[in-house]
């Protein structure tokens, strides 16, 4: 980024994120949102996919400030220096996820996810998951806790707490990765390209019901959800030189 831009603070609900937002506002100006040029979030890596979220048709980049706990898509927080730091900062382009999931009562639930679609189940029993990809059945019955798709941004989160890959930014592929896999025991999901469309279909959702969830959007009790990447819909994210998304997922594959 080049020049002085208009920037709009934005902030979690968190006691310490509304004091800095008092304290940055008040050095900096914030502008409207609706004239916003560059967005700061302030908060953790929830606030900013909220953020991230709410404004995706604006086209504006967004910069986030960690005041959060995990922080992986936010930068340090500092309040000196911040327009050099917009300035310089290093733009990341990622396209989220959209899931159609349909209820076993005929509803239809759709939403995008930054991060991934996940499938969990909803009751004492694991579920059963007939997966099928671009049309052919890959998988006839996956009994596991739960299944998600999601994109190298994603991956680091749910999918990696289920051991699921670490993809590299601009890897055009997506992940689909299984919870507790009870049969095929030992299967470890697979690697897809971005352009599959995935569709899971639960199997015998009386006595085992599946929800869905894309980003914190659930929808429970699913008969079936389709999982595609939306090229459409382009996030822009910010980050300080030398720290961005391509450099943090390589760095948490070595801790």
């Amino acid at each position: 980024m080049s020049g002085r831009k208009k920037i709009t603070f934005l902030a979690s609900e968190a006691e310490v994120a509304q004091a800095a937002l008092a304290r940055l506002a008040a050095a900096y100006g914030s502008a409207p949102l609706s004239e916003a040029e560059v967005i700061v979030a302030l908060g953790g890596d929830g606030f900013m996919l909220q953020t991230l979220h709410a404004t995706q048709a604006m086209d504006v980049p967004v910069y986030g400030m960690n005041c959060g706990t995990i922080g992986f898509l936010m930068n340090e927080y500092g309040e000196e220096g911040l327009v050099a730091r917009l300035a310089e900062a290093e733009e990341e382009v990622i396209n989220p996820l959209a899931m159609r999931a349909v209820g076993v009562d005929g509803s239809v639930h759709e939403a995008l996810a930054i991060n991934e679609v996940s499938l969990l189940r909803a009751g004492p029993q694991a579920a059963k998951l007939r997966i099928t990809i671009d049309g052919k059945v890959r998988m006839e019955e996956l009994v596991c806790d739960g299944a998600l798709v999601c994109t190298p941004a994603g991956s680091t989160a749910y999918n990696y707490s289920a051991h699921g890959p670490i993809l590299p930014i601009g890897a055009e592929v997506l992940a689909l990765t299984a919870m507790a896999a009870f049969r095929p025991r030992r299967w470890r999901g697979a690697l897809l390209p971005k352009t599959a469309k995935v569709r899971f279909d639960v199997l015998d959702a009386a006595k085992r019901p599946v929800m869905a969830d894309a980003d914190g959007r659930s929808a429970p009790n699913v008969a079936s959800v389709e999982v595609r990447s939306e090229p459409a819909i382009r996030h822009r994210i910010l980050f300080d030189p030398g720290h961005g998304l391509e450099e943090r997922l390589t760095r948490e594959q070595f801790v």
